[in-house]
């Protein structure tokens, strides 16, 4: 219950409603990891819900195709029982761009962009708005960014979301550089921020790192070391999530 002094009176109100949207099941259950109360599973067309108090949490696929349509199917049922979500969370684990995001690190997205939406000419890739159509960029609340960097620790900056996963150092370096201030790459982010901003919700993202944006070196992977670091953050954001109120 979040407790809230105006004008003299004490007032009451219920902990924000939050959607949390990872793509595969093993980053959902990190994230019910860093709740005490066992998660129930509410079945909807299409999408199956584990919720636990305030949060709603969604295996919603890969790649933002598929987390885009599961996610939106989540809010549109939430609005059709008349409960709408007060956030939307996109939430997993991610390559980090060295140094700034090493292995086992937590990143929040104070920008969430479609890293290779648009198309290749001969002088280089040029993003979707630049042919005069759709967007690449959702910006989650400056206040809610702050606040989640100061319970964490972590950094904030922005956040890719690709199709196809960095697999050398060219690309690494070619994406840094229309990027500079990348932090990690992942392959929902924009999808769910895409669904969030079609019924007017506000959108987040959060991962964990694990492994360095770059050649694909399976022995340097730490995934298990990035879902306890997940399970960490969501303990810490807890609190702040459920107190957040949109202005």
């Amino acid at each position: 219950m979040v407790l809230q002094a105006r004008e003299g009176f004490l007032i009451t109100s219920s902990p924000a409603r939050v959607l949390v949207a990872t793509a595969v099941p093993v980053e959902r259950d990190a994230v019910a990891g860093a709740f005490a109360s066992p998660a129930a599973e509410v079945r909807l067309p299409g999408v199956t819900l584990h919720r636990t108090g305030a949060y709603d949490l969604l295996a919603a696929g890969v790649g933002p195709a598929l987390a885009a349509a599961s996610t939106a199917t989540a809010l549109t049922a939430a609005a059709l029982d008349g409960t709408p979500y007060d956030l939307v969370v996109s939430a997993g684990i991610a390559g980090g761009f060295a140094p700034d995001a090493p292995v086992g690190s937590l990143v929040v997205a104070d920008d969430i962009v479609a890293a290779d939406l648009g198309a290749e000419t001969g002088d280089g890739f040029l993003p979707v708005t630049e042919l005069g159509f759709g967007t690449v960029s959702h910006r989650p609340p400056e206040s809610l960014v702050r606040e989640l960097v100061a319970a964490t620790g972590a950094p904030a900056g922005t956040v890719l979301t690709v199709s196809t996963v960095t697999g050398s150092a060219v690309r690494a370096a070619e994406l840094r550089a229309r990027h500079p201030r990348a932090l990690a790459e992942a392959m929902e982010g924009f999808g769910v921020a895409e669904a969030a901003a079609a019924h007017g919700t506000p959108v987040m993202e959060v991962r964990a790192v694990s492994n360095p944006v770059g050649p694909r070196d399976r022995a340097a992977w730490r995934i298990g070391d990035a879902l306890t670091a997940l399970t960490e953050g969501f303990g810490k954001l807890a609190p702040v999530l459920e107190s957040w109120e949109s202005a």
